[in-house]
């Protein structure tokens, strides 16, 4: 059963104003990402396999780990941090460092034998082909 609360204009906007209080408590000049965050991935598929793209501009392609264990493709690196400036102060910060992951299960067997992983100008692309008892078969017909 659904309980009734009767609506409080007042109460409502002092929890907006209180939000927007601890909004701007917190400096933009010490803001601090994340230590560990996502890493956003495109994945398309055709009959033969997938296709997954992820941006990681700044990294070297040694840096990067990735796995395909038990149809779990996880892909991880580190993003070091820029040396602090000493004598100036910085205005605005961004750029993410830290490590970042993001792993995918895929919904269909995939061969893990034949994964093929490139990197260019910051753009991660590996090709995962799909298992052959998963792929479409055509079947011929015989006339007679």
């Amino acid at each position: 059963m659904t309980r009734l609360v009767r609506w409080n204009p007042i109460r409502q906007q002092m929890n907006l104003f209180n939000e927007f209080d601890r909004l701007f408590e917190r400096s933009a000049l010490s803001y601090r990402p994340a230590e560990n965050w996502g890493l956003a991935l495109d994945v398309a598929e055709n009959e033969d396999g997938y296709t997954i793209k992820a941006s990681v501009p700044g990294i070297n392609p040694d840096d990067l780990d990735i796995t395909l264990e038990d149809n779990v493709l996880t892909i991880k690196g580190d993003v070091q941090n820029d040396e602090e400036i000493e004598k100036e102060q910085y205005h605005i910060r961004e750029r993410r460092y830290g490590r970042f992951s993001r792993s995918i299960k895929f919904p269909v067997m995939v061969n893990s034998d034949n994964v093929s992983a490139a990197y260019d100008k910051g753009v991660l692309t590996l090709a995962v082909p799909k298992a052959e008892e998963v792929k479409p078969k055509r079947i011929a017909i015989k006339a007679s």
